[in-house]
């Protein structure tokens, strides 16, 4: 992340190639006020959307800050290239039919051509600065300029476009669309708008991270509060992103991991992701978790409840004086708990409303929520709602605490009102579930991610390696113990004769396995709970060996699954879950990113909804979760030593006991 992208984004002259398409963004940029030097060039026409036109780069006063070309892609190349040798500031490259259709060495000659200078695209529709009206942008958009606000950066350009026709009340600072990411990514445009001390906070719309150690970088080192929805999140999502953005998309359960990892919250739709960056500019991150609804309904308050339920957020206990303080402001017949029904009997009069909002602030919240649907203008009067909108702001000031109005429904709150709580530091949220997934991201934002650690680098296999190989469960195991895990105590034998000689050195009861059979159950290659006197004609019925015998683990407690796969944008991934013959079923598994520590795996362990069968539910013995614990750091260790060479591992199931976990089966595909 070493280019420096000032030039490109804060621009004080523009040169604009092409014909309707730069018309366009020299119209925009006109509508914005911008007051810097617009430079149309065109071979041929005298003038561009009313500016005198240059008949080639070689003629403009000076190299310029930024250029949007959007002339055919054969043509970009040239014009690129020569932007770039006269010291352009960065080109928005706008023409298509590159990567995205598979033509990857068009797109290498492109950037070839681009060298060190600042490239944003290719199929790239551009950035708009609302901050300072430059726009590199051939479209419509529904922005406005501001004197501050969030950074949007997104793969879709139809998304970014709709995202700023959003009538919420966000102030927009940057919109910035990356086609192809084929020189500057997602990363390194998000460190750059960092940098402007205007920009409150980052939203990224991605369908591929492209380099998750670059984005994880740039997390860790921009100081600013950063959300993120992940397009791709379900396997048709995926085909569809990869064959439109041509970014390997990962896996949706990879990608949570990462994101994780990085402390950045997921959001799971564009409302959210709006309404939870318009928080963040407002009040910025929330030192907790602790909210209040306050309404004046007691339907609004149980839906409060009900949609808070899933979410990371508790509704904070009131103290003994914080009841005495706010029953003193309000009806006797009101009860005086968190969610807060405050009835009625105060609508209307501002000072009592004031004085009843001041107390509910004045206790220790991180944020306090008034539920506040505006009548509609069109067919009623909102005259009464100005002495609660007053009583809000006062209440908000008096205390210093932050404070959200929040509409039930997006369209009860006009896009006028929603800018004045702005202007008054109030936070305006559309719908309760996205005030409350809001205010869930905004809790995440608040905790420390400075000390996260960056997930292990991909690795891709060379040319030259070895085609992977299934090791019998026999060789698997081997290379399981010597990583640190528990294998049941066992011997290989290649014949019948010889398993049950092998079995007499064993104590019983044994289970029986013929190896090179990677599903036992339905081949009938395994057989269970034998004495070593029955092991021989069990193998004879099994077919040809060879075979492994083991000791049975006894009095299990629970079994998981756990595995190793190799994501396309993350690289190996680790996986936990509820194990046995019902795993592909219950789908009961976490994902995490090596490495990971012990703590971090019990975690993962202890979310699972098999959890309360290892923590002795109903008077059950307790499962040893350290030891599974321990189970999954040293195949966390195992994939990072192995990373060059390891496709897929699966131990299913890890048998856990009271004072131990063993892995009971084992697959692994390894080069080499």
């Amino acid at each position: 992340m070493t280019k420096d992208l000032t030039r490109l984004f804060r621009p004080r002259h523009i040169a604009l190639l092409g014909g309707g398409w730069a018309a366009n963004a020299i119209r925009a940029c006109q509508t914005m006020g911008y007051e810097g030097q617009i430079w149309p060039v065109h071979p041929s026409k005298p003038d561009i959307a009313g500016f005198p036109a240059y008949p080639s780069l070689s003629v403009l006063p000076e190299a310029p800050d930024a250029a949007f070309v959007a002339v055919n892609r054969d043509l970009s190349i040239d014009v690129m290239g020569e932007l770039s040798a006269m010291g352009a500031g960065g080109a928005v490259s706008f023409a298509s039919g590159f990567a995205e259709t598979d033509d990857t060495d068009k797109q290498a000659a492109l950037v070839a051509a681009a060298g060190d200078m600042p490239m944003l695209g290719p199929n790239c529709y551009g950035v708009i600065n609302y901050l300072d009206g430059a726009l590199l942008w051939p479209d419509q958009h529904g922005g406005e300029r501001v004197d501050s606000g969030v950074a949007i950066i997104s793969q879709s350009s139809n998304i970014a476009i709709n995202m700023t026709m959003a009538a919420r009340g966000l102030p927009i600072a940057y919109m910035a669309c990356v086609g192809n990411q084929a020189q500057t990514g997602l990363a390194e445009i998000g460190a750059a708008l960092a940098k402007d001390d205007r920009v409150t906070a980052i939203g990224f719309y991605i369908e591929g991270v492209g380099d998750p150690a670059a984005f994880f970088e740039m997390v860790q080192t921009t100081g600013k509060p950063i959300v993120a929805l992940k397009a791709g999140r379900s396997e048709a999502s995926q085909q569809a992103t990869i064959s439109h953005t041509a970014s390997l998309a990962g896996s949706d359960a990879a990608s949570q991991a990462f994101f994780k990892r990085a402390g950045i919250p997921l959001l799971d739709s564009l409302p959210e992701f709006l309404e939870t960056l318009k928080l963040l500019h407002v009040a910025g991150p929330l030192s907790g978790r602790g909210i209040c609804s306050v309404s004046c309904s007691g339907g609004e308050a149980s839906l409060t409840a009900d949609a808070a339920e899933p979410r990371n957020l508790h509704f904070s206990a009131l103290s003994k004086d914080d009841e005495v303080r706010i029953k003193a402001t309000l009806n006797e017949y009101v009860a005086i708990t968190n969610p807060l029904d405050y009835h009625t009997f105060i609508w209307g009069d501002q000072d009592k409303l004031t004085e009843c909002f001041t107390a509910v602030m004045a206790s220790n919240f991180d944020l306090t929520m008034f539920i506040f649907d505006f009548p509609r203008a069109d067919r009623c009067s909102i005259d009464d709602w100005g002495p609660a909108t007053a009583a809000i702001k006062e209440a908000a000031r008096r205390t210093g605490r932050k404070a959200a109005a929040v509409a039930s429904m997006p369209e009860n709150m006009p896009e006028a009102a929603a800018k004045d709580f702005v202007a008054a530091g109030i936070v305006p949220l559309y719908g309760i579930n996205e005030a409350l997934a809001a205010a869930d991201a905004a809790a995440t934002c608040g905790e420390d991610r400075a000390s996260a650690k960056a997930p292990a680098a991909p690795q891709t296999s060379s040319a030259d390696a070895p085609l992977p190989q299934v090791l019998d469960e026999a060789e698997g195991k081997g290379r399981l113990a010597d990583a640190g895990i528990a294998t049941p105590k066992g011997a290989r034998a290649e014949t019948a004769a010889e398993a049950a000689g092998k079995a007499a050195t064993l104590t019983g009861p044994l289970a029986l396995k013929r190896l090179g059979v990677a599903h036992k159950t339905e081949e009938a290659a395994v057989a269970l709970n034998l004495s070593a006197k029955d092991i021989e004609a069990a193998a004879t019925n099994m077919g040809p060996g060879p075979y492994l015998i083991e000791e049975m683990v006894q009095n299990p407690i629970a079994e998981l699954i756990l595995g190793i796969t190799r994501d396309p944008a993350y690289g190996l991934t680790l996986t936990v879950g509820s194990g046995g013959v019902t795993a592909e079923l219950l789908k009961d598994t976490v994902t995490l990113l090596p490495p990971i520590n012990v703590v971090e795996a019990k975690e993962a362990i202890l979310s699972l909804r098999l959890s309360p069968l290892l923590t002795g539910y109903r008077g059950r013995p307790k499962a040893d979760v350290d030891a599974a614990a321990v189970a999954l750091v040293a195949l966390s260790v195992y994939a990072e030593t192995h990373a060059a060479a390891l496709d897929e591992l699966d131990i299913n199931p890890l048998i856990i006991t009271a004072g131990g976990a063993y892995a009971a089966d084992a697959l692994i595909r390894i080069r080499g």
